[in-house]
């Protein structure tokens, strides 16, 4: 919106043709994001701490955990505001390039919704004394399988580069890409994209067990895929560094800084001890905008390198369930409880109970998500 504003004075006032670059845009949208978590924060927390809209405590976590159930939740609306804020300020929306900001902003609009129905029916079912089961699975798993299906049929149907709709890329390999066998198999990408969407915004709700977890790791994978964004959108660089070249993909920067600005800003109160959760709300949201910005810059498979703590998290829950039931089955109940792979999950929770402090296992975990983000850096360069 600014730039449509402001970009026409630029041949008065100098300092605005700065409104043209993406660098630029992208880190005024992370200033701004910022400072909206800042500003809107506080208020949003006095509020949900005067309707007494606390957590609702998961069952199965560590003990230590009991006194979160006064701690608001639903803080995802301070990251909801100030991602898309900023995202309508800096963003660019004419021709391809707003169509990115669009169908990614629109995403995480559309995951943070469920999450927020999600929140609001646990905390309205805690209050009438019911079991705190939220929104049924089916039916949050019907919402953000329309989400994919959407998404999916959309971009398979208006491809918004030269590639084609329906593919993918691999990472450390220049130059490939990953297309369905036929032309009457495209329509497979839709199931595809609806798995990576669905998988991705529930790997960031597991996730979120500890104060400042999942917040941190979705600043760093943001950060990352705002790279990647840049360099996509870029004809120079895209060809310097044999990846394939997205016009209009760089706008995502803009999307992404702004993720990494509302998350940092949320932390501040969501740091340990925690001042607010995001709950349902936050998590869903951010991992359905991390997933739509993996799908959108064609890097499904990165999205494994880059978000490789929130796979890890999501395959021990997988893992639990999965060697309990098989136990359960072939031995008796008594015998999976005592013999489980993980003493708890998700992830995190195992190495609760294994006697690491909360602030350890989540600035461990953080330094793990630098890594991974570092190492999907590195695949620009080794392919």
């Amino acid at each position: 919106m600014l730039y449509y504003f402001l970009q026409p004075l630029a041949r008065e006032i100098g300092a605005f043709r700065l409104l043209n670059y993406i660098t630029f845009r992208a880190a005024a949208a992370f200033v701004t994001a910022l400072l909206v978590a800042f500003v809107v924060g506080p208020a949003v927390v006095r509020r949900l701490r005067a309707l007494a809209v606390h957590q609702v405590v998961r069952e199965g976590v560590p003990d230590t955990h009991a006194g979160k159930g006064t701690t608001p939740t639903m803080g995802g609306l301070i990251i909801l505001a100030a991602t898309l804020a900023p995202v309508l300020l800096w963003g660019r929306f004419s021709t391809r390039s707003g169509e990115y900001l669009l169908l990614a902003s629109a995403t995480m609009a559309w995951m943070g919704a469920i999450g927020f129905w999600d929140d609001y029916l646990k905390l309205k079912q805690k209050r009438l004394g019911l079991k705190n089961t939220g929104l049924v699975e089916r039916y949050k798993l019907a919402g953000q399988i329309v989400a994919g299906v959407g998404l999916g049929t959309y971009l398979w149907l208006t491809p918004l580069s030269t590639l084609a709709g329906a593919s993918t890329t691999l990472p450390f390999f220049k130059y490939v890409l990953i297309v369905p066998a036929s032309a009457a198999l495209a329509w497979l990408y839709v199931p595809f994209v609806t798995f990576i969407l669905t998988g991705t915004s529930n790997a960031v709700n597991l996730t979120d067990g500890l104060d400042g977890l999942a917040t941190g790791l979705t600043a760093i994978a943001a950060g990352t895929f705002g790279v990647f964004a840049y360099l996509m959108g870029r004809i120079d660089t895209s060809f310097y560094l044999q990846i394939f070249y997205l016009r209009g993909a760089g706008e995502l920067a803009v999307f992404c800084g702004a993720i990494f600005g509302a998350c940092l800003g949320f932390l501040w109160f969501n740091t340990y001890p925690a001042q607010v959760f995001m709950g349902d709300t936050g998590s869903l949201a951010l991992g359905g905008a991390l997933g739509a910005v993996a799908i959108l810059l064609k890097s499904e498979f990165l999205l494994l390198i880059v978000g490789g703590v929130f796979v890890a998290e999501t395959i021990s829950v997988i893992l639990q369930r999965g060697a309990f039931k098989l136990r359960r089955r072939r031995h008796g109940l008594e015998y999976a409880q005592k013999h489980r792979v993980f003493l708890r999950a998700p992830l995190h929770h195992h190495f609760e109970m294994k006697g690491w402090p909360e602030q350890q296992v989540v600035v461990r975990f953080w330094i793990l998500g630098i890594l991974c983000a570092i190492l999907a850096l590195g695949t620009l360069k080794l392919r």
